[in-house]
């Protein structure tokens, strides 16, 4: 996710973003509005029972629910917490919104908080999560961006699942997911953009593309980081994503809006009826019964709108499908008595299956920035496509545009020739690191921290895969309007944390402890990309655009002095995982290769919580591309094919949208493949007349 502070040029572009009605596009009145909440209905719609009880409306959810619904005779619930999002359409679908009106601290944003991180200045840091259909996909930063290939292999060998989640098998998943559009000449030109159309997809729901406007400094991006030794990559989404490039995001270039979850794979199905979308409907645990087999079966969903609501109950035919993220489907779990018996007891959840491993192995990507007071001739291309106001309904080329230069540094770009001494020093702390940094001493846990460990240091830092992640943000810092960062990340932490319940009422927050920098190497590589932003900063032909260095200044200039600042500024880059780890139980994982959570018999997990490492990307992309491997296992489960079958067989109806000619600020039309339900005549000559109305 992209920065969110004070913005460039605030005054004058909120001022045209204005100008956007807010209305428009999924208005929360009128025939577009029905004709796009089709699938979504009240509880009082809702059925006994359905076969899949998806919980979870986000970014994986609304995949799952698209898919598995293709099956005209399987039946379909979603429960998302949170609401509809039309009455905020505006700054959900325009993407410059994501800064200029964010929901980031509204009813539409979880708005968890960890606790005081003793390495972070003992503060409490926010974690914003998307508490809306759609999920953190309706509020992110909408960066697409793949992990590499080293990272997805190591992942699929760390638990034997032989191709099932391979690159090749999440490198063709991601390719379903996606329509990718390359940029026009004039943006290609202006940015610097390299792409390689062999490496993407251009049938699938979710529109990957470029802005529509590109500030002048994006073109000299590239070429600065060439001169301070990080190359360009001619294909950054094939498998090798690393040095620097001009990112794609998930925007759909007909009309200049967010692609994300619901867009893409939900608004432009025809009404199905095997498919209910319910908003407003809290889960507040899972119900089980025994089995001959040993393993519990989830027989029913337990939901509410509210705390001190009445529950309702909604039955399960084949399984329930936990698609909450990080922190949402370890709560759940939890809350269901699947976890560490001693966070259940003390909770007052009784327990059920007992499963030392939800809500460990927690990691996340954490940032901070250097800042630049900019140029006039920089703020004055910023000023100037801000000239003329547009007709209301009409979308802005100009208010597409998002952060999108990045590079990824390696452990050479970041310490040179002392890499190998640090990782030698890194190998020699395993054994300390185990017994006082594991958030639980329990031995299957303490046994996948050390895998996970083992793997981040022997596969990943020595190779050319990125330690640091760099992105160039002209969109916004706390410091003032006409201000430029370049922002650090650190993509493969040491620090493990967890997430845990401290109460059994759902409606309280989980406790979130990431344990930022708890491992010193964490610090050394996040000091070192920032040492390299402010050299990006201070070479040409980027350097142009930069006058005084604001933050953190001249005066932090020493290891000591970059370590105890960026000890209080560090934030999250919004990409929580792994709390859910699939991994062997014996290392404390929680889903076997299968997503199958250990111990229950029909209940899966299939969102970003799953991945046992973190990946040097940002999550969207590979959480859309499991999602669709998933629903790919669990239809071939139910329909008789090996559940190992690559997502590149393709599904039997697959969405498919293409340009529309028209102003509609919605998705472009979209035709469907064998094997879905027809789009009725009427329902398509009802959406081109409505497309006309907006």
């Amino acid at each position: 996710m992209r920065s969110v502070g004070s913005l460039l040029a605030a005054v004058s572009i909120c001022t045209f973003a204005a100008c956007y009605p807010a209305g428009s596009g999924r208005s929360p009145d009128g025939p577009l509005r029905d004709l796009r909440r089709q699938n979504i209905v009240h509880t009082d719609q809702v059925a006994q029972s359905y076969d899949f009880v998806i919980v979870g409306g986000g970014t994986s959810g609304l995949v799952l629910a698209s898919r598995l619904s293709e099956d005209s005779n399987t039946t379909v619930l979603v429960l998302e917490a949170g609401d509809t999002g039309d009455a905020v359409s505006s700054s959900i679908d325009v993407p410059g919104n994501a800064y200029y009106s964010s929901l980031l601290g509204t009813s539409y944003d979880w708005a968890y908080t960890t606790v005081p991180q003793p390495s972070a200045g003992n503060r409490s840091l926010p974690w914003p999560r998307g508490k809306v259909l759609g999920g953190s996909s309706a509020i992110n930063g909408m960066y697409l961006v793949r992990p590499s290939a080293e990272e997805v292999d190591a992942w699929s060998s760390m638990v034997d699942s032989g191709s099932q989640w391979s690159w090749d098998s999440l490198f063709s998943a991601m390719k379903t997911s996606e329509t990718f559009t390359p940029p026009s000449p004039q943006i290609q030109a202006e940015g610097n953009i390299l792409y390689d159309n062999s490496s993407r997809g251009f049938s699938g729901p979710l529109h990957a593309s470029y802005p529509g406007y590109m500030m002048p400094a994006v073109g000299n991006w590239t070429q600065t980081l060439s001169d301070v030794g990080i190359p360009a990559t001619t294909d950054a989404y094939g498998g090798d994503g690393w040095g620097s490039f001009i990112a794609t995001s998930s925007i759909n270039p007909s009309n200049w809006t967010r692609s994300y979850s619901r867009s893409a794979y939900i608004d432009p199905l025809p009404p199905r009826p095997n498919l209910a979308i319910v908003a407003n409907a809290t889960v507040t645990r899972i119900v089980f019964s025994n089995t001959t087999q040993g393993n519990l079966t989830a027989v029913a969903v337990e939901y509410a709108s509210a705390r001190g609501a009445s529950a309702a109950t909604v039955g399960v035919g084949k399984e329930v499908i936990l698609a909450s993220g990080a922190i949402g489907s370890p709560h759940v779990l939890m809350l269901s008595g699947v976890g560490p018996a001693d966070v259940l007891q003390a909770a007052g959840v009784p327990v059920q299956v007992e499963l030392p491993g939800v809500g460990q192995h927690l990691q996340d990507h954490i940032a901070t920035q250097v800042v630049w007071q900019t140029s006039e001739q920089t703020a004055a291309s910023i000023h100037a496509a801000n000239a003329t106001t547009l007709p209301d309904g009409t979308s802005s080329p100009f208010l597409s545009f998002i952060n999108s230069a990045t590079a990824y540094a390696n452990i050479t770009n970041l310490l040179g020739d002392g890499a190998s001494a640090f990782q030698s020093q890194i190998a020699g702390e395993l054994a300390q690191s185990s017994m006082t940094l594991v958030p639980s001493q329990n031995p299957e846990v303490v046994a996948g921290y050390e895998a996970i460990y083992n793997v981040t240091l022997n596969q990943f830092l020595m190779s050319p895969v990125g330690q640091v992640e760099i992105l160039l943000s002209l969109t916004g810092t706390a410091l003032g309007a006409q201000s430029i960062t370049i922002q650090a990340a650190l993509q493969h932490p040491f620090s493990q944390g967890r997430i845990w319940i401290n109460s059994s009422d759902p409606f309280d927050y989980p406790v979130i402890d990431p344990q930022y920098l708890s491992h010193p190497a964490d610090t050394v590589m996040l000091r070192e990309g920032l040492k390299l932003a402010r050299a990006i900063g201070n070479t040409a032909p980027l350097s142009s655009a930069m006058q005084t260095e604001l933050a953190p200044g001249p005066s932090v200039s020493s290891d000591d002095d970059w370590d105890a600042w960026l000890a209080t500024q560090i934030q999250t880059e919004y990409h929580p995982s792994c709390s859910c780890a699939m991994l062997p139980q014996s290392q404390g994982g929680v889903v076997d290769a299968n997503l199958k959570v250990y111990g229950l018999a029909n209940v899966r997990v299939a969102d970003a919580s799953v991945f046992p490492i973190q990946f040097a990307a940002h999550l969207q992309a590979p959480t859309y591309g499991l999602a669709e491997q998933a629903a790919q296992l669990i239809r071939n489960t139910y329909n008789g094919a090996s559940s190992s079958s690559s997502t590149s067989s393709s599904s039997s109806g697959s969405i498919s949208p293409t340009t529309s000619p028209s102003s509609d600020r919605s998705n472009a039309a979209v035709s469907y493949g064998p094997g879905s339900q027809t789009f009725s005549v009427a329902s398509a000559v009802l959406l081109v007349l409505v497309s006309q109305l907006f």
